[in-house]
């Protein structure tokens, strides 16, 4: 059924994982806004497969319009907060009964998708980089560093990589085996890790293939990417009326049902939240469905002591898949970690794509 025009108004302040999982979870039972700095959702975990494939970008670039039939969508940032509205860069502003921050990470990209498939015409010339060079530098031994690492170690073996990651190990979101696995796969491979090794980012200019290290240690390579120092998608907060509700690193503090605290209507949920665990889609989509379900509860008028809680589990013993190239990958499960071929059947081939895209309702493949 298709929500009223009468109904009540969720304003959705963010088209990620978590924002885009929300916005579809409740389009059909209220008035729902999303609003986003960009037309479309895009697959986060995809984009280092794009950069050595770059035609897999097709089908992990989704319109938001595609899998909201029933929600408003404007492209355009959120500048400000009040009581009840959000106001975007644009000048315009939505009234709201609740809202959902799930800003995230900030990311450079642009604002439709063809622009960004167009982008991916850059990432074709990243790929031209890569192909072209006989060495490569990779700044950050998070995520998604030791991801693009195991890429190009995997579909360039003939390249030299530098992994330089300034922690005391790799995946420091997931527990010691986890990362002893990717460390032990990496340098199988050939790629070179600097554990305990940081690089001035400001320093870095285009172009630049020489690079000197925190301990001195030089570095060269034909081209380099940096992995590391993606903020928060909080800074639009700091002058608003949220602003005290955020912690020192910009995180929104939240409650055990999502809500920010202090607030009766306001939710937060994905990357921007202050919850101890790691940060991953698979978080983000549980944060989404607990606060569809919170929302649902009072839009209905039942008691907040019946409101679903989320609980956190820890890094070392949350469920987390790291691909190690296309058909190897580690995988930390609560009693044990593992790794090789079997992993890899999970995830890595082709990244969990086509099951985003069953979840908003999509075909899997683009014909």
């Amino acid at each position: 059924m298709e929500a009223g025009a009468g109904d009540r108004r969720v304003v959705v302040v963010g088209g990620g994982v978590a924002g885009a999982m929300l916005a579809k979870h409740m389009q059909f039972d209220t008035d729902v806004v999303l609003i986003d700095s960009k037309e479309y959702y895009e697959v986060p975990w995809a984009r280092n497969r794009s950069m050595v494939e770059p035609p897999f970008a097709e089908r992990s670039l989704i319109q938001h319009t595609d899998y909201l039939s029933n929600a408003r969508v404007t492209a355009s940032p959120a500048i400000d907060v009040t009581e009840s509205e959000v106001l975007t860069a644009e000048g315009r502003t939505f009234a709201y009964d609740y809202l959902v921050i799930a800003t995230g990470h900030v990311d450079s990209t642009p604002r439709s998708r063809k622009d960004r498939l167009e982008h991916h015409l850059m990432i074709l010339s990243d790929n031209k980089r890569i192909r072209s060079s006989s060495s490569v530098l990779v700044i950050g031994g998070g995520r998604t560093g030791v991801e693009l690492s195991a890429e190009i170690a995997a579909d360039y073996p003939e390249k030299k990589v530098t992994l330089v990651h300034e922690g005391p190990r790799l995946l420091q979101i997931l527990g010691p085996k986890a990362s002893e696995k990717a460390l032990r796969w990496l340098k199988s491979k050939g790629v070179d890790v600097l554990l305990g090794h940081s690089i001035d980012l400001d320093a870095i200019s285009e172009g630049q293939r020489s690079f000197t290290t925190s301990d001195g240690a030089t570095i060269t390579a034909d081209c380099h990417f940096v992995c590391a120092g993606r903020p928060l998608g909080s800074s639009w907060l700091q002058h608003t009326l949220l602003k005290d509700n955020l912690d020192r690193f910009g995180r929104l503090k939240v409650d055990e049902n999502l809500r920010v605290r202090g607030r009766k209507n306001v939710f937060a949920i994905g990357d921007v939240v202050d919850l101890p665990e790691i940060k991953q889609g698979f978080s983000a989509r549980k944060h989404a469905a607990v606060a569809a379900k919170n929302i649902k509860l009072l839009l209905r008028g039942g008691k907040e002591e019946k409101m679903a809680v989320y609980k956190p589990r820890s890094a070392a013993a949350a469920p987390a898949v790291v691909s190690l190239g296309r058909r190897e990958a580690v995988a930390q499960f609560p009693f044990t970690t593992v790794s090789g071929y079997i992993p890899g059947l999970f995830k890595s081939k082709e990244l969990y794509v086509g099951w985003n895209r069953k979840k908003l309702g999509l075909e899997t493949d683009i014909i």
